[in-house]
């Protein structure tokens, strides 16, 4: 049986992914540039940011520089307001808690982090969270989840990984931990060949670490 569970955030345990991208997307319709949604997403699973088409269409880097800050405050704008939540991740946060030791790493910015959770329960079942200010190279690197697995003190064969990405996918692969793959309409299209599992919901998590007994 699986002992821990390092937890992807983002499209995992709460529902981001598309506002982060329509924030994004706002930001450089501000300065007249249509973002290509299907590039996007081809851009986000070789570890590259939303500002990899613009850069390719000529625009300089202190436009975009200016952009990431009107990005910023448009994603924490549709985090206060928006409807995040996904149906069934506490409970099931609430469930596994009795039989694993869980931590969240997350390539999200500490404060988009706290943004999300300040009127939410989910942290409450991790023993920690590495946001993306705590490790130097970001998924698809294996960096965040081997700084996961030494905070924990867990070996790789004891530890599952959660995500919904190629590119977290890859960071799993690459940092010898088996991966579950749950399902995301925003990353559904992607190469998920590599996975150990998939999944469609959360709640689907616990038959696989007591099948692993």
């Amino acid at each position: 049986m699986k002992k821990y569970v390092l937890f992807d955030h983002d499209g995992v345990l709460v529902d981001t992914e598309f506002w982060y991208f329509k924030a994004g997307e706002r930001a450089l319709a501000d300065i007249g540039f249509t973002q290509d949604r299907d590039q996007y997403i081809r851009d986000m699973t070789r570890g590259m940011a939303t500002w990899a088409q613009a850069r390719a269409a000529g625009i300089d880097e202190q436009t975009i520089s200016r952009q990431r800050e009107v990005r910023n405050a448009y994603y924490q704008e549709y985090l206060r307001t928006e409807a995040i939540e996904i149906d069934g991740v506490l409970e099931t946060l609430a469930e596994l808690s009795e039989y694993v030791r869980m931590a969240i790493i997350t390539t999200a910015k500490r404060a988009d982090f706290e943004v999300i959770h300040e009127k939410r329960q989910i942290t409450q079942f991790m023993d920690f969270v590495l946001a993306r200010e705590d490790y130097e190279l970001a998924k698809p690197h294996p960096e965040p989840y081997l700084a996961g697995l030494k905070r924990l003190g867990a070996s790789k064969e004891e530890t599952l990984v959660v995500e919904d990405s190629l590119r977290g996918l890859n960071s799993a692969v690459a940092a010898g931990i088996e991966c579950v793959i749950v399902h995301n309409d925003f990353t559904k299209t992607q190469d998920f060949s590599q996975a150990s599992y998939r999944i469609d919901t959360l709640s689907e998590l616990k038959g696989i670490i007591l099948n692993e007994a």
